[in-house]
């Protein structure tokens, strides 16, 4: 019944919570948040394909070789992959892994590849946290990277001033981005506008540059050269970081304005930009160092440097923003323990903070910058991150494809099968710079996984030992006839839907009272990003003034009981915040040799419990009405 109960809650899921304005609104947001990550990489990813770590001779047939791989690229991958069909995953509005991930296991259910299509959902999410950190420092660093072509005695004030930018940028976290992103759009429609600008003026000096739409030029790099062609990839990709963002940020906008906003704008600057650059560069070829401020009359180059600061400024707003929001979805679903969120905007639900992530990314973004300095070392590092989310959307996608859209099974395959080979031969490509800086955020994806493993695990764990010999509630009831009650009501919070709570049993044992009403409550995370008002409260009453009370939210919603328990109407009186108490368990976790994990991933997980945010701070419980009963728990 209660499996039945769940299905109709995340039926009706709340469908009030998408994205509110007109279609040009929309697509102008999304202009300036959504594609700011992939707008800037005209910065450096055409430069990185030429004086990277694999440098490439600059004529003409390197040059229409990989703009043709670019222009490809950007067709196959943004907008027939994500753009056409990765944006009809929808969960309720939301996308991202994660509300991937709650589709796929909501859709299909339980099934014997569950568990693995649960573990890719993670590592991607992983892997985001390296692109989160990688992000900010290429970025601020390849546009400052301008003031040299300016004036080439500025190369010693390049790091200094990025690291600047970078700390301010993470120190307004704090106040919120509402304010900011409402400038956000038009920053971006003029950034688009001078790239297309740019662009355009090359492309009149060379317009046959436009014939790199043919594939053929792509193949005849391969056939040129077919390893450097294989290696290039890991610089072309470059060019479609971001991508991610179109649907993690699918419900902020909408499916239908980010279509829009790329079709009919991001995606056409960009190609007359990069179809520019190469124009450039068969003008001359010594213009490879930074074919993108080079393309400026010298008047324009610092302003242009500025502009192009303040668009990767909101391009790395937009990450650190999508890192936070991925933080609250993992602690939602139980794959991070309980974390300070604070809420910047009364307005928009989505504006959140969340001070760990912050000064954990500022760190780990300063120390990033000092170590690598420049933004071509960082390159290398950046395309392992990009790639690695992309093959594992594309695995996803075949679980979609089979399992959730029932799609023609040879359709079904060939796409997959198609899309695990593009991204499969660019992961390839850049696992080769590995050494060269692509371990980074390998490390940080796999310091990322063990800690979102480890703490959904553990708490599995820690569920099973205290459901092991836990009392059938009509028992308890009938075993406490004659303890004395006292006028109140008090409220148990547990993880587990059945049975007593094991602060209920400690208050018994030693107290030897009860008060008149009980309440044992549990909230549950819905595999939906909200849920429905009228569909979050479900009460089941017991005998002897006891209730178990079953607290339903989406994973895109913070928790505040009291505030739920003020609309509680049928389980007797209405509560009264002044005569209802709150008890909790805090278990003491003792590593042992059970069955479980192993010993350092115990120690980890008991480490995090002490360290996680007090539930009574997490679900909003007045501080003078909260009792802790603790226990030891061996796992």
């Amino acid at each position: 019944m209660a499996d039945a109960a769940h299905r109709d809650l995340e039926a009706t899921a709340d469908t009030h919570h998408g994205p509110q304005g007109s279609l040009p609104t929309l697509a102008l947001g999304a202009l300036g948040v959504v594609f700011g990550d992939i707008g800037t990489s005209p910065l450096y990813a055409l430069k990185e394909s030429f004086i990277g770590h694999h440098p490439l001779t600059v004529d003409a047939a390197h040059i229409y070789g990989v703009l043709s791989l670019v222009f490809w690229t950007m067709t196959l991958i943004v907008t027939v992959k994500y753009v056409f069909i990765i944006l009809r995953a929808d969960n309720h509005g939301e996308g991202g892994s994660l509300a991937l991930l709650a589709l796929i296991a909501r859709k299909a259910g339980q099934r014997k590849w569950t568990p693995g299509i649960v573990l890719l959902g993670v590592l991607a999410t992983a892997l985001f946290y390296g692109d989160a950190i990688i992000t900010p420092a290429i970025s601020v660093l390849s546009a400052v990277e301008g003031l040299t072509v300016v004036e080439p005695g500025l190369g010693s004030m390049v790091l200094p001033i990025a690291i600047l930018i970078l700390v301010g940028l993470f120190l307004i976290q704090k106040h919120g981005t509402a304010r900011v992103g409402a400038l956000f759009g038009p920053i971006m429609v003029v950034y688009f506008i001078v790239l297309a600008a740019l662009g355009i003026g090359a492309i009149l000096r060379h317009p046959e540059i436009l014939g790199i739409v043919n594939p053929m030029y792509a193949l005849a790099f391969f056939l040129i050269d077919p390893q450097l062609a294989f290696l290039a990839l890991g610089s072309v990709v470059l060019a479609v970081t971001g991508a991610e963002a179109l649907y993690a940020d699918m419900g902020h906008f909408g499916a239908r304005a980010i279509r829009v906003a790329w079709l009919y704008a991001a995606f056409p600057c960009l190609l007359l930009n990069y179809m520019g650059q190469g124009a450039l560069l068969l003008d001359d070829p010594a213009n490879v160092q930074n074919p993108f401020f080079l393309m400026a009359p010298d008047w324009a180059r610092l302003p242009l440097v500025l502009l192009a600061t303040m668009a990767t400024i909101i391009a790395s707003q937009a990450v650190i923003s999508g890192a936070f929001s991925v933080t609250q979805q993992a602690v939602q679903l139980g794959f991070l323990p309980r974390l300070k969120i604070t809420h910047t905007s009364a307005e928009a639900a989505g504006q959140i903070y969340v001070p760990l992530v912050n000064w954990g990314l500022l760190v780990l973004v300063i120390l990033l910058a000092f170590g690598f300095k420049t933004s071509n070392n960082l390159a290398a590092a950046y395309g392992i991150a990009v790639t690695g989310t992309m093959l594992i959307t594309a695995c996803m996608l075949g679980f979609l494809t089979f399992s959730v859209w029932r799609w023609n099974r040879l359709l079904a395959g060939l796409t997959t099968g198609g899309f695990l080979l593009i991204d499969g031969i660019y992961f390839a490509s850049n696992a080769t710079k590995i050494p060269d800086g692509g371990w980074f955020p390998l490390l940080v994806a796999a310091v990322a996984f063990t800690l979102l493993t480890t703490w959904s695990r553990g708490r599995e764990i820690v569920r099973h030992y205290l459901q092991v010999g836990t009392m059938d509630i009509d028992l308890f009831i009938s075993s406490t006839a004659s303890i004395k009650r006292i006028p109140g009501t008090a409220v148990f919070l547990t993880a587990t839907t059945d049975g007593v709570p094991p602060a209920l049993l400690h208050n018994v044992k030693h107290n030897k009272i009860l008060h008149e009403r009980v309440i044992i409550l549990t909230v549950i995370t819905q595999g939906v990003p909200h849920v429905p008002e009228d569909k979050q409260i479900e009460v089941i009453p017991a005998d002897s003034g006891f209730y178990r009370i079953r607290l339903h939210h989406g994973f895109m919603q913070e928790v505040d009981i009291p505030a739920s328990l003020a609309r509680v109407r049928n389980c007797g009186a209405p509560l009264l915040p002044a005569d209802t108490s709150y008890f909790l368990s805090r278990q003491t976790l003792i590593p042992s040799k059970k069955p479980g994990m192993a010993i350092w991933r115990e120690k980890l997980f008991a480490w995090m419990v002490r360290n996680a945010m007090s539930a009574m701070e997490f679900f909003k419980l007045p501080t003078n009405r909260v009792v802790e009963l603790g226990s030891q728990v061996e796992i």
